[in-house]
């Protein structure tokens, strides 16, 4: 009977211990399945891309607004969200390696500024991980071949949302005829191969005909291109150049305002502070307010909101600068009237400087 018992006592330590081996390897296998759910303290850190297309101040003015917004909302980079920037600095080639590793799954967000962004990223999102994809400084994400629906903007990849910020050209060509009405051709470089790019042009094209207008245009497929297309179209003859919202052609503004300041005619530019640069007038949209809304959008996304709920809207803050010094060089009388001295929201002239602080160059 002894031996019995012993026996007995010998299978239930044996019982216990394996009930608390198997009940080691189920706590493990938990342990690690929250760790692959996001649960895990290392785990909590939300990883974010932002993309750009290439080093011009708009698109870095858009995303100092973007990260300051994140920041006033929590989102603070090393503490709970790891950032990573990346910029393609306008090569295609680049941008489309960019976006391959954007969408491996190794980032929670994705956050695009530029059309050519948007469009490299939502093209290698579309058959990969589909990571959630905020996008802004977008001229016309309905043309941008991305999917989204330029009749109902709520029809968009359940995955992707952003805003559109479609430059003032009509208000633009009104302030050059209003300046000088004498003015009859204006002078315009662009790159065909950029969507946002077409979109002013097609539009600039459609509005000239009703201001008595002839826009003259040269097309530059890179920035080292630019120099040769913008002399070609001075000798043309115009009276002013304009630069619009391009990327390629932004890249090289230098470029254009001093081949535009040697022949004295004026330079209307759409990507605020070129005034800084020499142009004439600049009216387009305030990237560092773009950026702010698009750091929003994003915020509200890292917070659970659902990018298939947020429509695809336009929201453009304009801002107007005037460069009175540039003025004084003109071979032709240009005149700021009242009222466009009365809408700026900052100048240049032989007295002073006055210049949004955030549209300044960082010191």
């Amino acid at each position: 009977m002894w031996n019995a018992f012993v026996d007995g006592i010998k299978r239930l330590r044996f019982g216990l211990a394996l009930l608390l081996a198997v009940g080691a390897i189920l706590l493990l296998l938990d342990l690690k399945s929250r760790k692959r759910s996001g649960n895990s303290p290392e785990n909590s850190i939300k990883r974010i891309a932002i993309i750009q297309h290439a080093s011009i101040k708009a698109m870095d003015d858009g995303r100092i607004g973007l990260l300051e917004k994140l920041q006033s909302r929590g989102y603070s980079d090393g503490k709970n969200v790891n950032l990573r920037i990346l910029n393609a600095e306008g090569d295609i080639g680049t941008a489309n390696a960019i976006a391959k590793e954007a969408v491996s799954g190794a980032f929670d967000l994705i956050i695009t500024l530029s059309t050519p962004s948007l469009q490299t990223v939502a093209t290698a999102n579309r058959s990969a991980s589909q990571t959630p994809h905020v996008f802004g400084l977008v001229t016309d994400p309905y043309a941008a071949g991305v999917g989204i629906d330029s009749a109902d903007h709520s029809k968009h990849p359940p995955y992707m949302t952003g805003f559109g910020s479609m430059q003032p050209v009509e208000p633009m060509l009104r302030t050059i005829k209003t300046m000088r009405p004498e003015t009859r051709r204006i002078g315009l470089v662009w790159n065909p191969a950029e969507s946002n790019s077409f979109a002013q042009t097609k539009l600039a094209q459609e509005l000239c005909p009703s201001l008595s207008l002839e826009l003259i245009e040269g097309s530059a497929e890179n920035s080292a291109a630019v120099q040769e297309s913008i002399n070609s179209v001075i000798s043309r003859g115009v009276d002013a150049i304009w630069i619009s919202g391009d990327i390629t052609v932004s890249a090289a503004s230098g470029t254009v305002i001093r081949a535009a300041n040697n022949a004295g005619i004026p330079v209307f530019c759409s990507l605020p502070s070129a005034v800084l640069q020499g142009s004439t007038l600049d009216l387009g949209a305030d990237y560092v307010s773009i950026g702010r809304n698009l750091g929003d959008l994003a915020a509200d996304i890292l917070d659970g909101k659902n990018p298939a709920d947020v429509p695809v809207e336009n929201r453009t803050d304009e801002i107007l600068l005037f460069n009175e010094v540039a003025l004084g060089k003109l071979k032709e009388r240009w005149t700021l009237t009242p009222e466009i001295r009365q809408k700026a929201n900052g100048w240049i002239t032989e007295k002073e400087t006055s210049i949004p602080a955030h549209l300044m160059p960082a010191k």
